[in-house]
């Protein structure tokens, strides 16, 4: 079904919430049964929570819930699954494994993670070492994976191995949907900077994960993953939101409500991160509109480059203009958390946990790179010879 506009998705959500009180209905029964009426993601098709509809129309559908007093599915806690899981399994999924996978991740009856990273394989996915041997039916898999967020809480994770370690290393790459319940699969928390430990490493020993679960083909993992790290560079960076909806508006209600802690110069500071946040805001808001369209492409990176590069230069100025305030720290007591709650800590939580957006859904240096190459068309690398002339070299 395509064509829908704005108005026949108010109906459709008006006609829906007539027959399902959300007042009088329990919260998984509603929220199976807005999946099953394609009022989940709109953009999905038939069948599979959505309508076919144009993904730009998704904030309508979610607006019209809320106003109703509608429950959501927690989207910052499923965040992994919404966001990466959920567009890889509609793209490279066999029907059988959408109509397994994809309903209960919508509604949050499964948690899902991220098993990509490894001690020796972080930015450079490619070098995985993360082992998948057939076993009849089934594969073998062994290997550590590391800074795995919700690895504690998840029931499923997006896995990717090496299953042919004799060709170059983007080939030979399988993508699995691996059982984090399964015999063989340890979870260990990894305390970070901030005190807490958001993060996990996971030791993946003999597990056995059927054939079923496989995502594509064997041997083409490493396409199947560039969906994943597209949709997930949108979703950490990317996103409509609106004006001062991020840290930026943190540090300008400050700004206004503690004249008393102003120093000349920064207002002339906090002015070009204001600007260069509403630049990076309505960037996204554009990324959201090509995604309506398709796929993700390169774009997602820079917005998430400016992303990490932002939060950290505004958390930085927040412990600045705090001044002492800013230097205490509120509680570095350990714990496993399922969301990042930075707006609701202190500034000094803010700024350490900023540090790692420039880490986390790859690095800015990789994201640089590909930025140069697949967006601005430069070429992958320059050969610099000491005894060409500069002049030369620019040709």
């Amino acid at each position: 079904m395509t064509g829908l506009d704005a108005a026949q998705l108010r109906d459709r959500v008006r006609e829906f919430l007539a027959g399902h009180d959300p007042r009088a209905t329990e919260r998984l029964d509603f929220l199976r049964a807005r999946f099953d009426a394609g009022l989940a993601w709109i953009s999905f098709p038939e069948g599979l929570g959505g309508l076919g509809a144009p993904r730009a129309l998704q904030p309508v559908v979610d607006e019209a819930f809320a106003a109703a007093g509608a429950p959501d599915n927690q989207p910052l806690r499923i965040g992994i699954g919404l966001g990466m899981a959920a567009p890889t399994i509609l793209r490279h999924g066999t029907d059988e494994q959408r109509r397994r996978f994809l309903r209960p991740l919508w509604t949050g009856e499964e948690v899902w993670c991220q098993l990509f990273s490894e001690p020796g394989a972080g930015s450079d996915l490619a070098a995985l070492a993360t082992r998948a041997v057939k076993d009849g039916d089934d594969w073998i898999v062994n290997g550590q994976k590391v800074w795995t967020s919700m690895a504690h809480e998840a029931r499923w994770a997006i896995l990717i191995t090496r299953t042919d370690p004799d060709v170059p290393k983007h080939q030979g790459m399988t993508y699995f949907a691996c059982d984090m319940t399964a015999p063989g699969v340890e979870v260990r928390p990894l305390r970070q900077l901030t005190g807490e430990a958001e993060f996990n490493e996971v030791f993946l020993t003999d597990v056995r994960i059927p054939d079923a679960y496989r995502l594509g083909d064997v041997g083409d993992g490493w396409r199947v993953a560039q969906t994943t790290l597209m949709n997930e560079r949108v979703a950490i960076g990317g996103g409509a939101a609106p004006r001062e909806a991020g840290m930026i508006g943190v540090v300008a209600e400050e700004w206004r409500t503690r004249p008393e802690l102003r120093t000349p110069g920064q207002h002339d500071e906090l002015m070009r991160l204001w600007v260069a946040a509403e630049a990076a805001r309505l960037a996204a808001e554009r990324l959201g509109e090509q995604l309506a369209a398709g796929q993700p492409g390169a774009e997602g990176s820079a917005v998430k480059y400016a992303y990490a590069k932002l939060t950290q230069a505004i958390s930085g100025f927040e412990l600045e203009f705090l001044g002492d305030e800013g230097l205490r720290y509120d509680d570095w007591t350990m714990r496993r958390p399922s969301i990042v709650d930075w707006r609701h800590r202190s500034p000094g939580y803010r700024y350490l946990r900023a540090k790692g957006n420039s880490i986390e859904g790859g690095t800015s240096e990789i994201l640089s790179n590909i930025i140069a190459e697949r967006v601005l068309g430069l070429p992958s690398e320059i050969r610099v010879d000491k005894d060409v002339p500069w002049k030369d070299l620019r040709r």
